[in-house]
């Protein structure tokens, strides 16, 4: 079953543009260590004001398991660039699951 993992940050004021160059530079760097784990898909949404999400859309859950020491380098690159979320959250909020249900809207 399709999982996915979501990740919520804010940045710093003047990093946005740095998030973003860190992501560009992550996939080409480990964007094919993502592909073999199983990631299908990832996005960079910007939510609000210096807020973003991060998501990844991956083959199972198992995927984003094997893929975590990636992710979680990836996170020490940009920490520098990330301000505390508060609510004793540190700097990311992430969540990850497998989907119960997936609709495509083009078909409907």
């Amino acid at each position: 079953m399709t999982a996915y993992n979501i990740v919520r940050v804010r940045v710093k004021p003047g990093s946005e543009d740095a998030l973003i160059a860190h992501h560009d530079a992550l996939l080409q760097s480990v964007g094919e260590e993502f592909k073999a784990a199983g990631m299908r898909r990832f996005s960079l949404i910007k939510t609000g004001d210096r807020a973003f999400c991060i998501v990844g859309e991956w083959d199972a859950f198992d995927s984003i398991v094997k893929a975590r020491p990636a992710m979680i380098k990836s996170l020490d690159g940009m920490r520098s660039m990330l301000e505390d979320l508060g609510g004793d959250l540190g700097v990311t909020d992430p969540v990850s699951g497998e989907a119960v249900a997936e609709y495509n809207v083009q078909t409907h």
